[in-house]
C-alpha cells in the first residue's frame, strides 16, 4: 500500500491507501469507520454478506501497525457497528496481538455496546479528543460552536469523490477531505458506501485508487 507525505497546519501526516493517516510526531495511528460487527450483524438479519470481511479490515490494520509501528491507534468513531457478536469476539483475539499499543475509541453513533466490553477489549472511550490543537470527533457537526483554532478531524460520513473517465465512465472512489475547519477521514472498512462531499475551494483532497494515494 502507498503512503504520501502531506504537511499541514504544521503537522506531518502520512497518508495511507490503506485508509488511514498517521501522524508521526504524535506516533498515532488514525482511522475512522471500522464497523466491526456489521457484517454478522447483516447476516442474523438475513441477509447474504460475505463472512470474511472483518478479517480482511483487520488483516490491512495489522499491516499498517507492522508498518508504521505506532504507540497508539485512534479510532475516530463506529468502531464497531451494533451488539456484541462473533465479530467482536474476532477482534478480541486480534488485539492480542498489541497488547503495547494504546487502542482509544471516539464514541460514534454505532458504538452502542456496554461500556465494560470496550474495556474488556482494552479500548479507552472519549466523547471526543483534543491533541496537539486537533479536535477528533466521530461528527463533525457534533463539534462546539467555538474551538479557538483547533483543527476538526473526523469521521462519520464516508468521503468519496466521483471520477470521470473516458465514455462518460465514472467511480466513485473513497478520499481523505482536509478543508479550512475541518477534515473528513475515509471509512476504513470496505463493507461501505461513499458519500460525495461539496468541495471547498481551497480543500486538499486526496483519493484512494488502486492501492495508491492521488492527490486531486
Amino acid at each position: 500500500m502507498e503512503d504520501i507525505a502531506f504537511q499541514f497546519r504544521g503537522k506531518e501526516w502520512m497518508l495511507s491507501a490503506g485508509r488511514a493517516l498517521y501522524w508521526t510526531s504524535q506516533r498515532a495511528l488514525i482511522v475512522a469507520d471500522l464497523h466491526v460487527g456489521k457484517s454478522a450483524h447483516f447476516r442474523k438479519a438475513g441477509i447474504a454478506v460475505p463472512a470474511n470481511i472483518v478479517q480482511e479490515d483487520l488483516f490491512r490494520l495489522q499491516q499498517l501497525i507492522v508498518r508504521y509501528m505506532p504507540e497508539r491507534v485512534i479510532v475516530v468513531g463506529d468502531m464497531f457497528h451494533s451488539r456484541a457478536n462473533n465479530e467482536v469476539e474476532y477482534f478480541r483475539l486480534w488485539r492480542r496481538q498489541f497488547p503495547h499499543i494504546a487502542f482509544e475509541l471516539i464514541t460514534g453513533n454505532h458504538d452502542i455496546m456496554d461500556a465494560s466490553v470496550y474495556t474488556s477489549l482494552d479500548i479507552r472511550q472519549y466523547d471526543f479528543l483534543e491533541l496537539d490543537d486537533v479536535y477528533f470527533v466521530h461528527d463533525a457537526a457534533d463539534r462546539p460552536a467555538t474551538l479557538s483554532g483547533r483543527y476538526v478531524l473526523s469521521g462519520h460520513i464516508h468521503p468519496g469523490v466521483r471520477m470521470v473517465g473516458y465514455g462518460r465512465q465514472s467511480l466513485r472512489l473513497p478520499c481523505f477531505y482536509f478543508g479550512l475547519e475541518v477534515a473528513v477521514l475515509p471509512a476504513f472498512s470496505n463493507f461501505t458506501g461513499t458519500y460525495a462531499l461539496e468541495r471547498e475551494a481551497e480543500a486538499e483532497v486526496f483519493v484512494i485508487a488502486e492501492k495508491k494515494v492521488i492527490r486531486v
